[in-house]
């Protein structure tokens, strides 16, 4: 059953990044030129989200099963998504963006990922949870969607290039499987690991990063209610190009932290050293914090783009989320550890 949850934090509808828009990062991308460093925009890559409908419909089981019953509508997004952006400038369409995706784990070909990933295997899937922990176990993503109500939550998104988005999600939060595992009073951090298959995942051929993509959050950070395992997007179930079956959505960090096909999920007391962090330690750090007083060595954060819209808009701390997280850094130093 999908939910669609009310909390202290809202968006409202006019904010969601429309989905053709939150498609249309191509003409977007060509306007800003050539993207400095290679592998960056790994990090954040928006995927080709399937078309929903306007009205309360059905979410396909990425297993195949039968659909399940969304229970509240899309029509607040499907208004927005048939007008101009904020400015009232037309929207790019779907079209222009379709085979436009960004998964370096396929190719770091844009244009290719689609087709790459076309045929990816996600059925069957599991996760396993293991390390400190009371009850480890191995859980079918299948078994999750009907374990945990899936709810609808509306996040930005704060892309590590500048740029930033407003998106529907699905899913349930991260707490509710930590919950089920029990974590030992040693376990302080989560360590996330992706698929690990380069015969599917030809990219993974590449020796220019440690695979598979690892990445990880601290216990109370993964305790955090905004912390989502995200299995749908726009009313539906995720695409392999979003990461289907099941990935990670962290809405106060910056986008690189959000892993996708999940497989593993370790708690430990070892900081996790993330695929990024191993490829440029001086440019990525452990906490990735969206952080408007902290630049890139090779750009400013002070600033964020909104896909659609045409001027920049300040960036807020945490994303924006500051008062549901800062709790969690009382006492780090945010510009030390980055």
């Amino acid at each position: 059953m999908l939910i669609k949850r009310k909390s202290d934090i809202h968006i409202p509808s006019s904010e969601i990044t429309p989905k053709h828009v939150w498609l249309s990062r191509r003409d977007f991308m060509k306007g800003m030129g050539a993207i400095a460093g290679a592998g960056l925009l790994t990090a954040c890559r928006p995927e080709r989200p399937p078309e929903q409908s306007a009205v309360a419909t059905s979410v396909p089981d990425p297993q195949g099963s039968a659909p399940s019953e969304v229970v509240d509508s899309d029509a607040a997004i499907e208004q927005v998504r048939t007008t101009t952006d904020e400015l009232g400038d037309p929207l790019n369409s779907y079209q222009d963006i379709v085979s436009y995706n960004n998964y370096y784990e396929f190719t770091t070909d844009k244009s290719g990922v689609a087709s790459l990933s076309e045929n990816f295997v996600t059925n069957p899937w599991q996760i396993e949870v293991d390390g400190l922990v009371n009850n480890p176990g191995v859980y079918d993503v299948s078994d999750l969607l009907t374990k945990f109500d899936q709810e609808e939550r509306i996040y930005r998104l704060r892309c590590v290039e500048a740029w930033s988005m407003v998106i529907p999600w699905m899913g349930f939060p991260l707490a509710k499987l930590l919950q089920e595992v029990d974590p030992t009073s040693d376990a302080k951090y989560v360590r996330f690991e992706t698929l690990y298959d380069p015969d599917q995942m030809p990219g993974q051929k590449s020796r220019w990063y440690e695979w598979p993509y690892v990445e990880g959050l601290t216990v109370d950070e993964a305790m955090n209610d905004l912390a989502l395992l995200a299995t749908g997007i726009y009313g539906e179930s995720l695409l392999p190009q979003n990461g289907a079956p099941i990935r990670l959505v962290v809405p106060w960090k910056y986008g690189f932290k959000s892993i996708k096909s999940i497989v593993k999920i370790t708690l430990t007391d070892v900081q996790p050293t993330s695929l990024w962090m191993a490829a440029a330690p001086n440019e990525y750090g452990f906490y990735a914090n969206v952080n408007p007083e902290v630049n890139h060595p090779r750009w400013s954060q002070a600033t964020e783009r909104r896909i659609g819209e045409v001027t920049r808009r300040p960036t807020l701390m945490f994303n924006g989320y500051e008062e549901q997280v800062s709790y969690l850094y009382e006492g780090v130093d945010l510009r030390e550890n980055f």
